[in-house]
């Protein structure tokens, strides 16, 4: 004897065997892509279709286990409202977006849809706010709120190329990712500093690397070189100075005809950080460790 599934403990309900639920299941797929047909545009656009159906399925299984042919209802009709039912749960609970959006997006989507059936072509979103009545402003923060509430999988297709189909995940850009170009540049950057915080003259240096690298206090920096700490505080300015004029000088073409003693202690002082490694030193895995500077 088959199994049999009970569908009320009313008196009069009607009793199925699981081979006739199966046959209802089976006999009555074609109802969910009807029903998917006929919700689907009230849902956004990036409601795959392929959700709403496998919702509509689970709707057509439970529909199937609760028939009571005894109430008169024929089946297709309890199904559908139960295929409906379930569907709208569905997308419902996967939407954290509050209704009101959505109910923009959808009177969005039928100004696009009456523009472009009486125009012949796509609206301009300038039409597209005049038949809102509302201002472009207005329009562009509609779209923008809309916009932030479209939830994607990474596997949802975007479109394809002439070698394979694109995914979000492959257009998604890597923010923590560095491009090969700003990466050279980057290690040669940190290489001129380290070249330049070496050629400050000695007692400068002790400052840089004391106050910036070690931690230390302007007292014990001034203790350690013997001077006040006024000096320690103008040392560091003067340190500074010198650091920032001699790598943008790496960047720009140097005065060879530098005239007075400043200027031409500037400019040997730039040129020493250029000659101080090679292209290629400075542009092979350096490591942002402190240790270099103090080395």
């Amino acid at each position: 004897m088959g199994e049999t599934v009970t569908l009320s403990s009313q008196a009069g309900s009607t009793v199925l065997t699981q081979q006739q639920v199966t046959a209802l299941i089976e006999e009555h797929m074609p109802l969910v892509s009807h029903v998917v047909f006929q919700v689907a545009v009230n849902f956004p656009r990036h409601v795959e279709r392929e959700e709403l159906a496998r919702a509509g399925a689970l709707g057509l299984v439970e529909a199937a286990k609760r028939f009571d042919e005894s109430r008169g209802v024929p089946f297709n009709r309890f199904a559908a409202q139960r295929i409906r039912g379930a569907i709208i749960d569905a997308v419902r609970a996967a939407d954290w977006a509050p209704r009101s959006v959505r109910a923009l997006a959808r009177s969005l989507d039928q100004a696009e849809l009456d523009l472009a059936h009486r125009l012949g072509r796509a609206p301009s979103l300038a039409e597209t706010a005049k038949e809102l009545d509302i201002s472009r402003a207005e329009l562009d923060r509609l779209r923008d709120r809309m916009f932030r509430s479209v939830v994607l999988a990474f596997d949802s297709l975007l479109g394809s190329s002439d070698d394979a189909e694109l995914t979000l995940v492959d257009v998604l850009a890597d923010r923590t990712a560095v491009e090969p170009s700003e990466e050279l540049e980057a290690r040669e950057l940190r290489a001129y500093l380290r070249d330049a915080v070496h050629l400050l003259p000695e007692r400068h240096r002790i400052v840089v690397v004391g106050y910036f690298i070690e931690e230390r206090s302007s007292t014990e920096l001034a203790a350690l070189i013997g001077v006040t700490e006024s000096r320690v505080s103008q040392m560091r300015t003067e340190a500074l100075a010198m650091l920032k004029d001699g790598i943008e000088a790496q960047y720009s073409e140097q005065d060879s005809e530098a005239t007075g003693l400043v200027a031409r202690r500037r400019a040997q002082y730039a040129s020493s950080i250029s000659s101080a490694s090679g292209c290629g030193e400075r542009i092979s895995k350096v490591s942002e460790d402190a240790n270099l500077i103090l080395a």
